[in-house]
Parts: C-alpha cells; sequence; structure tokens
C-alpha cells in the first residue's frame, strides 16, 4: 500500500514538472514572434525606475521599441503604463513617456496611466483607458520573457491584443538572464490562472 502511494506522489511530481517545463517553453517560444499590426494604441508596460528618476534597462528597450513601432505607423496613441514603484519616483508611465518623447514621438500621442503596480493592474487600468476613449485593440510592447503572460492578462480584461516583443527593436537579452526571467514567469503565469479560476482578479 505504501509503495502503491510512494508511486502516485512520484506520477503527480513528474506531471507537474511536465507541466511546468510545457508551459516555459510556450512562455519561451511566444516571446520571439512579432505580432504587431494596426491597432488603436500602442501600450508600453512599465519596469523599474532608477534611483535618480531614469529608465532602467528594461524600460529603456521598452520605450525605444514603442517609439519604432510608432514610426512604423502600428498606431498614432502610445499609452505608457505604471505607477511609482520601488519607491524611486516618478511613476513608470511618467519616465516612459518622457523618453518616448525625447525618441521623437509627440507628446499629444501619448497618455499615462499611472496608477498601476504589476502586470495584471497594468491590463485592468489600461483597458478602462481604451473603454473610455472608444479604443479596442493595442500592440502589446513588452519584453519577450514577460510577453505571453502580458498578453493573457490583457486578453483577460477584454483588449484585442497583438502582442511585439522589445527585443525586436533593441536586440536579443542575455540567454542566461532570459531563461531566469522565464522561470519566474511560468510561476506568475500558474498563480494568474489559479487565482482567474477563483474570481480573484483585478478588474
Amino acid at each position: 500500500m505504501r509503495s502503491a502511494s510512494i508511486r502516485i506522489v512520484q506520477l503527480a511530481l513528474a506531471l507537474a514538472l511536465l507541466v511546468f517545463f510545457a508551459l516555459l517553453t510556450v512562455v519561451d517560444q511566444f516571446g520571439y514572434a512579432d505580432r504587431a499590426q494596426p491597432a488603436d494604441v500602442i501600450v508600453l508596460l512599465g519596469s523599474l525606475v532608477t534611483v535618480n528618476g531614469q529608465p532602467g534597462l528594461a524600460l529603456e528597450r521598452r520605450a525605444q521599441h514603442a517609439a519604432a513601432l510608432y514610426r512604423r505607423g502600428v498606431a498614432a496613441h502610445v499609452i505608457c503604463s505604471g505607477a511609482v514603484n520601488n519607491g524611486n519616483p516618478p511613476a513608470e508611465a511618467v519616465v516612459g513617456c518622457n523618453r518616448v518623447a525625447e525618441l521623437g514621438v509627440p507628446r499629444d500621442a501619448l497618455v499615462l496611466e499611472d496608477q498601476s503596480h504589476n502586470t495584471e493592474e497594468n491590463a485592468a487600468f489600461t483597458a478602462r483607458l481604451l473603454r473610455a476613449n472608444g479604443w479596442r485593440s493595442a500592440a502589446l510592447d513588452t519584453d519577450g520573457f514577460h510577453l505571453y503572460r502580458a498578453t493573457i492578462m490583457f486578453e483577460q480584461a477584454g483588449v484585442v491584443v497583438y502582442p511585439s516583443p522589445t527585443q525586436i527593436t533593441t536586440g536579443e537579452m542575455n540567454p542566461l538572464e532570459r531563461i531566469v526571467r522565464e522561470l519566474r514567469e511560468v510561476l506568475g503565469v500558474l498563480w494568474f490562472w489559479s487565482r482567474l479560476a477563483f474570481g480573484h482578479v483585478a478588474a
């Protein structure tokens, strides 16, 4: 009886590992394809702001890609999303939009969403902005490792999403850094799905 219980536990662990690594593969491969197409807006997802109020490496990459998408004519507006995080003002949205403006995007094309503190809130609060302006679709700009989780969250919020990895513009990340970040993303996806199953997601 005990050996049967051990086999069941081993089988469950093996299945869990299989699911984890299958999802890791999905997260990884999803982040390489550029699905950008004409949309109502480009959404730049916020990231770290440095102690002197400058964009961190990820936010700099995303700002460069947002500007590139704008120049390609993907959309006429860029929504910069993200509140003050890590105690470093100003808001990620403000820093991101300032950098996009420096890269040549007109100020009147920029829209701030500066209340969200995580990706789930990025999606929920940005979706409200889209609805308020009669917009439905967004070219989603974030790093490849983050793109799958961000996409499913924006889709859950009711946005028509065209994901576009930042690396299309800025070049590939260090492979070790990417895989470490993707491992965290898998946990984030599983956590979101579990909360979604119980109706505990931002709206």
